[in-house]
């Protein structure tokens, strides 16, 4: 039996392929420097559910009868786990390039775009499997529905062919993926500048053996050689376009080519995200009659407009927005259903930080109103090397100098010694899953003010 260790186990991206890995039947095991600090994490159990051994991350893991490593990018070889494999001559890969090889051996749908990945993804496997469409699933955000004791709920295992992947351009590795076909929803600053981003998804599309699904209305996407494509919008005319649209504060009611979709999710953005399913899945022959009656049912992502509290009129949310275009997004949204807001954001990492510090200082300044506030946290950090010559301070600076109101506090427990003076309150940013816990504490609070 084929025997795999993976470091770095616990991210969303590795945990996925090593729990998917696991129901293939692999032998599988794993580290992470997070289970190291908090051996009971969520993850952790879910894994060790499943038959997955969990070990520290200092080596011992790996021995010679390991057949192969896959290593988060976030690992850095001088880790000791690397640094052992590498001595016994353990044949070593990266995240992306093992995914690459899952990729190759089935028909894949890779998900890309800068923001709603992992919605779109999770929403279309979802839809596939109401379908009896029998998919495998790869993703990075947790479906709610496909939760389990052993199953964190990032990958699915199916009797067909179909796999459904997350496609992430954070580490530049996208461009080696093969698929039968592609969704590129959208196209904004995240983790590269534009013009680098534009450059993978083009060849994305043209490794892509089928049609690529994209976002029709989006202005960057429009600019990219895109060839095989199918469009969907909103706002520009496509072949797949939403009509006699109807936002509700958790809902979205919309018609395509003639056919009523009820989507129960708000927002413009997961309107998008819908009608990117719902294009790939009609395009593979699907009657939009079936796919309107499987979409109704579906209940969302883990840590994407998570609702703690909805009492009178206070809401606390939790969401995994992290770069400009998602925050707007999930601010516009709040902003069709609450009039006073504390925006609570945890930035993630110093390099993201530094990369995005003007998109940030902008997109606060520009959609904070006058009822609003904005507590930024200190900038989150998962361990490694990094460059901490940045700060949630500077961010706060810009965002003063805009004239909107904005503070930092240290410590999250200093945020309960504040007076609770909006109606809602929005804890968001990536990776930290911490930040949900943090969201059920305020909902408490503000429950029994």
């Amino acid at each position: 039996m084929v025997k795999i260790f993976f470091s770095g186990i616990g991210g969303s991206g590795v945990s996925a392929i090593a729990g998917f890995t696991a129901e293939r039947g692999y032998t599988v095991s794993g580290s992470d420097r997070l289970f190291d600090i908090n051996p009971e994490h969520e993850i952790s159990r879910r894994l060790q559910s499943k038959g997955i051994r969990i070990f520290p991350q200092n080596g011992t893991g790996i021995d010679v009868s390991c057949d192969l490593a896959v290593f988060s990018t976030a690992v850095e070889k001088t880790n000791p786990d690397y640094v052992k494999a590498e001595r016994l001559g353990i044949p070593i890969k990266t995240r992306p390039e093992y995914l690459s090889e899952i990729v190759a051996e089935l028909d894949t749908v890779a998900v890309a775009g800068t923001s709603g990945k992992s919605t779109t993804s999770g929403m279309l496997t979802y839809l596939m499997k109401k379908l009896r469409m029998e998919p495998n699933f790869i993703g990075g955000g947790r479906v709610k529905q496909f939760k389990t004791a052993e199953n964190p709920g990032n990958f699915l295992t199916g009797s067909s062919r179909l796999l459904v992947i997350e496609a992430c351009e954070s580490d530049g590795t996208i461009v080696s993926y093969r698929p039968s076909y592609s969704i590129i929803s959208n196209l904004d600053l995240d983790h590269h500048p534009v013009e680098e981003t534009a450059e993978m998804f083009e060849k994305l599309s043209g490794n892509t053996t089928g049609f690529v699904v994209i976002g029709g209305d989006d202005k960057n996407l429009s600019s990219c050689s895109i060839e095989k494509s199918v469009k969907f919008s909103i706002d520009t005319r496509s072949d797949y376009r939403a009509k006699d649209v109807r936002y509700h504060p958790f809902k979205t009611l919309f018609t395509v080519n003639g056919e009523r979709f009820n989507l129960s999710l708000p927002g413009k953005h997961n309107l998008y995200n819908a009608l990117a399913c719902v294009a790939l899945l009609s395009e593979l022959g699907i009657p939009l009659a079936g796919i309107s009656e499987a979409l109704t049912e579906f209940s969302g992502i883990e840590r994407r407009f998570d609702i703690h509290l909805d009492v009178k009129n206070h809401l606390v949310i939790d969401d995994y927005a992290h770069n400009p275009h998602k925050i707007v997004n999930l601010m516009k949204t709040m902003q069709g259903i609450s009039e006073k807001v504390c925006y609570i954001f945890q930035p993630h990492g110093f390099g993201p930080t530094r990369l995005m510090k003007d998109g940030y200082i902008g997109t606060f300044s520009s959609n904070l109103r006058e009822t609003d506030h904005l507590i930024l946290l200190p900038i989150y950090y998962a361990g490694g090397t990094a460059s901490k010559d940045i700060s949630s301070g500077d961010i706060a600076e810009g965002v003063a100098a805009a004239g909107r109101s904005v503070e930092v506090i240290d410590n999250r427990n200093d945020f309960f010694s504040l007076p609770v003076l909006w109606d809602s309150y929005v804890v968001f940013g990536a990776r930290d899953d911490s930040l949900s816990d943090f969201a059920e504490k305020i909902a408490e609070r503000v429950k029994n003010n």
